[in-house]
């Protein structure tokens, strides 16, 4: 009786099982999500700031006639003084990438203000005549130097690492520069006696160099150096007080406007 129970229950569970298994829900494994490669290629606008300091810093003074060539001489004027420009240096820039493989090349154009300036007063001082028959005294010589804004236009070619690009940059630069100069005679005390200043924006190019990482969004992160050069500029440092006898005419000061940036900047790229 027991043997017929049990073999009856075991053929009642053997029928059931296929009814059981059809109804039971079938698990598979999701494929992987394929995420589209980084790129590079596009529109992006941002902000910038930094430092900037100056490169070639020296102003060389030289005569317009015998007796200011016999002041930067018996050095009454000095012929070389060194101005350190630095400041804070900040803007704004606008550029498109195109990626090729691990290859990004760009166009960037930028424009910052920048607190660059720097002023030094070569006071002089002869004890007796000059050897070229400079007169004794004391003289202030006061050379000032600003770069009021500066803007680039460059080219950018680099190699990236899925989201970190390595790159170099350069090509034209331009900025406002602004260059005086005034030296007192040694009497009447404190007169300025000649004096000139030029103010305008020149022109040159600027290289560099910079490493920019994108981090999530449509935001990238970038720190960069750059090296200017605006050329020189030579400013007639001219008589104010009488007759171009009384001292001669005046000098010429040649500026270099040259200078190095170190900044870090912000980019918000378009179409991610």
């Amino acid at each position: 009786m027991r043997v017929s129970l049990f073999s009856g229950v075991a053929l009642a569970a053997l029928i059931a099982a296929p009814a059981m298994a059809a109804d039971m829900p079938i698990y598979t494994k999701a494929p992987p999500v394929m995420m589209a490669p980084f790129s590079w290629t596009g529109f992006y606008v941002g902000f910038n700031a930094g430092y900037g300091f100056s490169g070639s810093n020296s102003v060389t003074t030289t005569g317009q006639a015998a007796a200011n060539i016999a002041a930067v001489a018996d050095g009454a004027r000095p012929g070389s003084i060194s101005l350190d420009r630095d400041g804070f240096i900040g803007g704004v820039q606008i550029g498109y990438n195109w990626q090729f493989g691990n290859i990004v090349a760009g166009l960037e154009a930028d424009i910052q203000y920048t607190d660059m300036r720097d002023s030094v007063n070569g006071i002089t001082t002869l004890a007796v005549a000059g050897p070229n028959g400079t007169p004794p005294g004391t003289r202030n010589n006061v050379f000032n130097q600003e770069l009021d804004y500066l803007g680039t236009v460059r080219g950018r070619l680099g190699y990236a690492w899925d989201r970190t690009l390595l790159y170099a940059t350069g090509g034209l630069a331009y900025g406002g520069v602004n260059n005086s100069a005034s030296f007192s005679g040694p009497l009447p005390a404190g007169v300025t006696q000649f004096t000139g200043s030029r103010r305008e924006t020149e022109v040159g190019y600027t290289i560099g160099a910079g490493i920019e990482h994108a981090f999530g969004g449509n935001w990238s992160l970038k720190a960069e150096y750059l090296y200017y050069d605006l050329g020189d500029t030579t400013i007639a440092v001219n008589n104010v007080l009488g007759p171009a006898g009384a001292g001669g005419p005046g000098y010429d000061s040649t500026f270099r406007n040259d200078g190095h940036i170190v900044r870090a900047g912000l980019n918000y790229r378009f179409g991610r």
